[in-house]
This record gives C-alpha cells, structure tokens and sequence, in this order.
C-alpha cells in the first residue's frame, strides 16, 4: 500500500509539474517594448517574445486605456508588462505610458496585422474546397463553349449540363484524392478552381453561363458548383490543440518532394479529431532507417522534430496547414502533432 501511495504521489506531482511547464515561456532575449513595421505577421511578434508562440492568446492583453485596443497597426508600440506576476502584452497608449486598469481581460486577438503570410493561402480560403465524390459526380459539367470551342477562358460563353446549382458558380476540376496512409479511409476530394461565372440560362437541364474570371482554361467536363464569396480573414489567433494529434502530412501543394517554409500542406486529422484553426503544430521528421549489423533487421530510428505549422483550413477529416519554421527539409509522411 505505501509503494501504491508513493507512485500516486510521484505521478500527481509529475502531473502538477507538467502543467504548470504548459504556459508560456518568454525568450531569454525578449524586448520590454517592440514597435510594429511593415510587414510584421502576428506570428513575427509572438515569437519575438516567446519561445512557444502559439500561446499569445495567454499574454495578450487589451488596454482600455488606449483606442482601439484590439488592433494591432504597423507604427504601434508594444510593452512587455506584469499583471499579479505573469507576462502580458499590451498595446501603448500614445503618450507612451502603460496604463493598467482593473477591467483589463484576456481576449482573442482580433487584428489588421495578420497571423501568418496570407499571399500563400489565399487561394485556399477563396476557392479550393474539399468535397465527397457524389457532390463531384452529380455536379453539372461543361459540354462546349460558343461556336464549339473545346477550350474556354474569361468573358466566354459556355453550356453546360445539369441542374442550376446557383447564379453565381465556380468551375471546378477534379483534383487529388486524400487517403488516410495507416487506414486507407477515404479523407476528401479537392476541387480545385478553375473559374467563377454566371448562369445567364437555363432551357431544361441545358445551362448557359458566361465566365467572369478564370486561372487556368476551363475544358469539357469541368464542373459546377454553387460560388461561395468568401472574404480572406486575417484573424487567426495562433493556439495549441484542445486535443492530443498524432497524424501526418500526406500532400503537400505543386507535388515537391521537399517541404519548406510558407509551403501549404494536407494532414490526415481534421475537426472530428477537434483540430481548430488557428492551431499549431509541430512537425516531426521520420527517423531514418538502419540495419542492425547482428540481427540484419532494418530498424526505424526515433523521430525528430523539425518544423512548425499552423492549421488555417479545416475539414471533417483532413485539414490545410502552412509550415511557419522548418529547421531541415520536412517530407510527405512526417508526422505532426502537438508541439
């Protein structure tokens, strides 16, 4: 019974150390004041004063005192304060002073200074979405475009098959499949943007619709489906996962072999698995394999952690994540999880 107590007690108290390290932890070159430049990423500002970024939720505080206390601008002064003795950031009031009142809380950051480098994924928070296969296979489809053109792009008129999804749609092309590499589960398809239109008529299940904008030629066989306006938001607010993730990177955008900073990435976890935007996780490198010189076995060596990234696109069971920090190359199959 007293080695039962003594275990209990030994895995409390590993228990109480783990959560009070579970915090976050300024840099041991942090500044008491940073002002804030051109081109500064929310990201940029945590990490110069914490070693852990993704908790700036924790020490973000808003000052009243100050207008607009939630944004953050370029030319903006911030100060490295202590409230009942734990860090907090806050904006300067234009005098220069800090002044602290009681109503001060914690809030989610709301921002003109975005989190991460939004040029690298902008076209996934406008157009790219995953659906299931029925959604693609029952979606009208291009049959030609006027005077039977095969090849179509902006300002074209083209007819297409099916019933109206909606006014305004986007083309869309069958894209890669996601499948989950330990379970075979099918994740999603990507549909990937072609072009955006309007229906202009409908004789039948025959629809005619000319095209507003295009990136790429729209082909016979493209698809429609109903355009979602979808304005790009920078407010995310860098976090760590409510949840324990254990999953890994299975595609990575334009097929490199090699993954590096700003790249976007598919992982196999998704909001079934609580995965939030705005979470980061860290990425561990697969551990190289090696022959065991007396059994001739090949052993897999230990992981190591190699890089960051943050979740900006979720769905039920794969999300979209761009890689902030890469120490080494990272490769399709490493493993993400809780940093």
């Amino acid at each position: 019974m007293r080695k039962l107590l003594y275990a209990l007690a030994a895995t409390l108290l590993l228990a109480t150390s783990w959560a009070q390290a579970a915090g976050p932890e300024l840099r041991s070159d942090h500044p008491e004041r940073y002002t804030v430049v051109k081109g500064d990423t929310l990201w940029d500002i945590s990490s110069r004063f914490l070693n852990n970024p993704w908790y700036w939720p924790e020490i973000w505080h808003v000052n009243p005192q100050v207008r607009n206390p939630h944004l953050i601008y370029p030319g903006d002064e911030l100060a490295l304060v202590y409230i009942d003795g734990k860090p907090r950031i806050t904006k300067v009031g234009s005098n220069g002073v800090v002044k602290l009142s009681p109503k001060i809380r914690s809030e989610p950051i709301d921002t003109p200074i975005p989190a991460i480098p939004l040029d690298a994924i902008s076209s996934f928070l406008t157009e790219t979405r995953i659906v299931d296969k029925q959604t693609l296979d029952n979606a009208p489809y291009v049959l030609e475009g006027e005077d039977g053109r095969i090849v179509m792009g902006a300002q074209d008129t083209v007819y297409a098959r099916g019933d109206k999804p909606a006014n305004n749609v986007g083309i869309f092309r069958r894209s890669q499949a996601y499948v989950d590499p330990e379970t075979n589960e099918f994740l999603g398809l990507e549909a990937r943007s072609i072009a955006r239109g309007e229906v202009t008529g409908d004789d039948g299940n025959i629809l005619t619709l000319k095209l507003r904008r295009s990136s790429e030629e729209v082909r016979i066989g493209d698809r429609l489906l109903a355009g979602k306006d979808q304005a790009i938001q920078p407010q995310f607010t860098p976090s760590a996962p409510d949840t324990d993730i254990s999953g890994r990177m299975i595609a990575v955008e334009g097929g490199v072999t090699q993954i590096g900073q700003y790249d976007v990435v598919v992982i196999n976890r998704g909001t079934r698995e609580g995965l939030k935007v705005g979470n980061v996780l860290a990425v561990y490198r697969s551990g190289n394999l090696a022959r065991d010189p007396y059994t001739k076995e090949m052993v897999e060596l230990p992981s190591e952690r190699a890089g960051l990234l943050m979740v900006f696109q979720t769905y039920e069971k794969l999300s979209y994540g761009l890689v902030l920090k890469s120490g080494r190359p990272l490769s399709i199959g490493d493993r993400v999880k809780n940093p």
